[in-house]
C-alpha cells in the first residue's frame, strides 16, 4: 500500500467509514492526508505500524469530524504536536484511543485528550514516556471512560487516585507491569469505581491481598478477574473475592504461588456463576480446590489448567461428576491426571475442545472413554502422550464424526493403523499435527491427505512426504523441520 494508492482509495470510496492499514510501512503523512481530505465521513481508523507523521494526523484531525476510533500502536513518527492537533480537530467525537510504543508522544498528548476529548470511553495506552501528569489529565478530563488499559512504569498511585475518584463507569481496568503502583492505587480503584466489571493486574509486585479485598468489597458487579505473576496476593485476597464478588464468570490465575485450596473453596461457595477457570503454575492448588470449585460452580463451561501438579485424579473427577455443562477442558502437563479422570469426564460432559498434552498417565482407556462420552468434539490435543495406541484412534474415529482439528505429535505407540482407524469416519478432519511419531510412516501421511477432503493443514517431517503426496496436497503441508 502507497500514498498513490491510498489517494486513488480514498477517491473511489469517499463514504468510506472504516480503514484499517495495520503495519503498511510505505504510508506517509502525504497519502494520509489525501485520503482524510477524500473521507470525511471517517469513523474508524487504524494505524498500527504506520511511519506517518503529524502532518497526516493533523490533516484527520481537521477534515475526519466523526471519527470515533483510533489507533496509533507503535506509530514511531507521531510527536506530541499530531495527537494535539487531532485532539483540537475531532475530540468531540474521539471515543477509543489505542497509544503504543510511541516514544515521542508523552504527557503533553495526553493533557490536549483530558481537554478536548470529553467523550472518550475506551483509552489503551503502553509507554515509558507517561507520568502521572498525563494520566491525571486523562481521568479528570475524561469522565465517561468505561475501559482503561495501562502499561506505564512512571504511573503511580496518584494517578489510579484520581481515576478512582473522576471516572465513575469504569467498567474495564487492565493495569500491566505498573511497578510504581500499590494496595493504595487499588484501594482507591475499589472504593470509587462501583461498576468495575473487568480487572486484569499483570506483574503487579506491590499489590497484596488488602488491595484484591478493597475491590472484592467494593466493586461486587465484578464479572472477570485476571491475577498474573502478583506474587504477594495469595489466598486471603481471593478468599475476599469469593466471599463478595457473586457475579464472577471468569478467573484466571497465572503464576499465584501463595494462592491455595482454601481461596477456590470460597469461590466454589460464593460464586456460583463461574463459567471459565484458569490456572497457569498455581503450585499451591490441589485436587482439594477443584473439588470445591466443582461441587459449587455446576455451570462452569471452560476449565484450562496448566502446570499444576498437585490436581490430580480425584479434583477432576469430581469436575466430571458435577460440570456437566463442561465443554472446553484443557490439562497441559498435569502429571497427576490419569484415565480414571477421563472416564469421570467422557462419563458427565460432552466436551466440544479436550487439550491434555503431556499428561503423561493417560492412556488408551481415558481417550476411549472421551471418544464414547463426547461425540461433539472438535478439537483434540493428545500430544506427548507415551502410552497412547491405535486402540484410542480407532474409538475416536468411531464415536466423534465432528472432531476438525488433532494434535498427536509425539505420540510413539501410534501408527499408520491408528491413523487410517481416526480418518475413516471423521471425514470433517481440518488439521492434523503428527510430528515425531515413529510409527506414521509416509503411508499414513498419504491416508490422511487423501481421506480427508477438508483437510487444511498436515504438520509432519519432510521426509514422511512421498512425491505423489507432494503433487495432490502439498499446499496443506507444513513441515516443523525442513532437514529432517
Amino acid at each position: 500500500m502507497s500514498d498513490a494508492m491510498l489517494s486513488v482509495l480514498g477517491e473511489g470510496f469517499s463514504k468510506l467509514e472504516k480503514l484499517s492499514l495495520i503495519w503498511c510501512n510505505n504510508v506517509t503523512s502525504m497519502g494520509l492526508a489525501s485520503l482524510a481530505q477524500k473521507c470525511s465521513l471517517l469513523k474508524s481508523l487504524d494505524l498500527q505500524g504506520c511511519y506517518v507523521g503529524d502532518p497526516g494526523l493533523a490533516a484527520v484531525g481537521q477534515c475526519c469530524k466523526q471519527l470515533e476510533d483510533l489507533n496509533l500502536r507503535f506509530c514511531e513518527g507521531l510527536t506530541d504536536a499530531g495527537v494535539v492537533e487531532l485532539a483540537l480537530g475531532c475530540g468531540k467525537s474521539l471515543n477509543t484511543l489505542g497509544v503504543a510504543a510511541c516514544a515521542k508522544i508523552t504527557d503533553i498528548s495526553l493533557e490536549a485528550v483530558g481537554l478536548h476529548c470529553k467523550s472518550l470511553e475506551t483509552m489503551s495506552l503502553d509507554s515509558e514516556y507517561v507520568s502521572d501528569k498525563g494520566m491525571l489529565a486523562v481521568a479528570k478530563g475524561c469522565p465517561l471512560l468505561k475501559v482503561l488499559k495501562i502499561q506505564c512504569v512512571n504511573v503511580t498511585d496518584e494517578a489510579l487516585a484520581v481515576v478512582g475518584t473522576c471516572c465513575l463507569s469504569l467498567e474495564f481496568l487492565a493495569l500491566f507491569s505498573l511497578q510504581k503502583f500499590t494496595d493504595k492505587g487499588l484501594c482507591a480503584i475499589g472504593s470509587g469505581c462501583k461498576k468495575l466489571k473487568n480487572l486484569t493486574l499483570s506483574d503487579c509486585y506491590f499489590l497484596s491481598d488488602k488491595g484484591l479485598e478493597a475491590i472484592a468489597t467494593g466493586c461486587k458487579e465484578l464479572t472477570h478477574l485476571e491475577v498474573n505473576g502478583c506474587h504477594n496476593i495469595g489466598t486471603l485476597g481471593l478468599e475476599s473475592i469469593g466471599k463478595y464478588c457473586q457475579q464472577l464468570t471468569e478467573l484466571e490465575l497465572l503464576f499465584c504461588q501463595k494462592i491455595g485450596n482454601k481461596a477456590l473453596l470460597e469461590v466454589g461457595r460464593g460464586c456460583n456463576k463461574l463459567q471459565a477457570l484458569h490456572l497457569v503454575d498455581c503450585s499451591s492448588i490441589g485436587d482439594e480446590g477443584i473439588c470445591g470449585i466443582a461441587r459449587g460452580c455446576r455451570t462452569l463451561k471452560k476449565l484450562h489448567i496448566r502446570r499444576c501438579y498437585e490436581i490430580g485424579n480425584k479434583g477432576i473427577s469430581a469436575i466430571g461428576e458435577y460440570c456437566n455443562s463442561l465443554t472446553d477442558l484443557s490439562l497441559r502437563f498435569c502429571d497427576r491426571v490419569g484415565d480414571e479422570a477421563l472416564v469421570a469426564v467422557g462419563q458427565g460432559c460432552s466436551l466440544h475442545h479436550l487439550n491434555v498434552s503431556g499428561c503423561h498417565q493417560i492412556g488408551d482407556a481415558g481417550i476411549i472413554a472421551i471418544a464414547r462420552g463426547c461425540p461433539q468434539l472438535h478439537s483434540l490435543d493428545i500430544s506427548v502422550l507415551q502410552n497412547l495406541g491405535d486402540m484410542a484412534m480407532a474409538e475416536l474415529g468411531e464415536g466423534c464424526p465432528l472432531l476438525k482439528e488433532i494434535l498427536l505429535s509425539h505420540c510413539r505407540q501410534i501408527t499408520d493403523v491408528g491413523i487410517g482407524h481416526l480418518v475413516r469416519n471423521c471425514s470433517l478432519l481440518e488439521s492434523c499435527h503428527m510430528v515425531y511419531c515413529p510409527g506414521i510412516t509416509a503411508a499414513g501421511v498419504a491416508t490422511v491427505v487423501s481421506s480427508c477432503t477438508n483437510i487444511k493443514k498436515v504438520l509432519v517431517e519432510k521426509w514422511k512426504v512421498s512425491e505423489r503426496t507432494k503433487r495432490r496436497s502439498g499446499s496443506v503441508i507444513t513441515y516443523l523441520c525442513m532437514e529432517l
